[in-house]
């Protein structure tokens, strides 16, 4: 995956939003809680795990979208902290997808508390590994976050 490109797109995405929103300072915090509400949401399209429920999950592709998302954010927090790297690699396979979501809510509490560039990677890698065991590949993860960035430079353009 081109990482660097990646960094660059939101790199510009971020700028554009602080200078039309008026904003200072990185939104560190926000960024972070961003990420977890996007992390449930994506726990939510997989469905995987309301055991009480025989409905199925959505259609892959609204579980890409909603798994790009945390993309989105996670890269928005390496550039807030200068972590911008060429380079991660994916964590451990997960059993099911909630051991899956369940190690991201943990690493990601990690990264929170510590914000070393170690804890980044541990919690960049534990979420590619999230999206191989969605079914995501390192390309359809990058091809849709670029449509996805897209998507958001149009919203900003509609003043969301």
């Amino acid at each position: 995956m081109d990482w660097l490109t990646l960094f660059e797109m939101q790199e510009q995405l971020d700028k554009r939003i602080q200078s039309e929103h008026n904003l200072t300072g990185n939104q560190f915090d926000e960024r972070l809680l961003a990420l977890l509400v996007e992390l449930g949401e994506l726990a939510n399209e997989t469905r995987c795990f309301k055991f009480w429920s025989t409905k199925g999950p959505s259609a892959q592709v609204t579980i890409l979208e909603e798994y790009v998302d945390g993309v989105h954010f996670l890269l928005s927090l390496g550039l807030a902290l200068d972590y911008k790297k060429d380079r991660f690699v994916e964590g451990d396979y997960y059993l099911t997808a909630t051991d899956a979501f369940l190690d991201v809510y943990n690493k990601t509490n990690v990264f929170a508390i510590s914000r070393t560039e170690q804890s980044y990677d541990v919690l960049i890698g534990a979420y590619l590994a999230l999206g191989a065991t969605l079914g995501f590949t390192q390309e359809m993860i990058f091809k849709a976050y670029v449509a996805k960035n897209e998507a958001n430079h149009v919203r900003q353009d509609n003043g969301y």
